[in-house]
């Protein structure tokens, strides 16, 4: 039984699934559903669809170099059945599952951290452009604290003056 991966979204695909396409070259395209067949006809590029591993990958939001991937790639040279071997192999993939699962959580809390002080520093500068939506402007004018320092610029009288009004 082997189990394929989608051209298109890099989705798994099992026996009996899916569908295939082969261009006239010989080269074999697997697609998991019809979403992802209809794409490659339309010729889009998978780095530029959002739902895609290949978007997500480009764009740091999944993990993209990590040792574990080694582990999931393609071989295609067979190996002769050793009982012990399958057995170490077994123990090996539970193992590696965890280390990924365990570095996948990191990742996704490293990109959450930088996102809260973005989403902070934009909540404080939202709140100092409308204050007035939140404290009454009376209370504003008593308390000078709650305001921002007001700019002023002066302007010459001789500058206005010469311009022309326009009709």
């Amino acid at each position: 039984m082997r189990i394929e991966k989608c051209w298109f979204c890099s989705s798994t695909i099992y026996p009996g699934h899916g569908m295939q396409f082969v261009r006239n070259d010989a080269k074999i395209f697997r697609f998991c559903r019809s979403k992802c067949h209809k794409n490659f006809k339309m010729k889009r590029n998978p780095r530029k669809v959002k739902w895609t591993k290949a978007y997500r990958r480009l764009h740091g939001k999944d993990m993209t170099q990590d040792s574990t991937f080694e582990f999931e790639r393609k071989r295609n040279r067979p190996e002769r059945y050793d009982r012990n071997l399958t057995e170490n192999t077994l123990k090996a993939i539970k193992t590696i599952d965890k280390v990924r699962s365990r570095r996948e959580a990191k990742h996704i809390e490293r990109r959450k951290k930088g996102k809260k002080a973005q989403e902070m520093r934009e909540a404080v500068k939202e709140l100092e452009q409308n204050i007035s939506l939140v404290k009454a402007p009376s209370v504003l004018k008593e308390d000078p604290s709650l305001t921002l320092p007001k700019i002023k610029v002066k302007v010459s009288h001789a500058q206005v003056e010469n311009q022309p009004m326009e009709e």
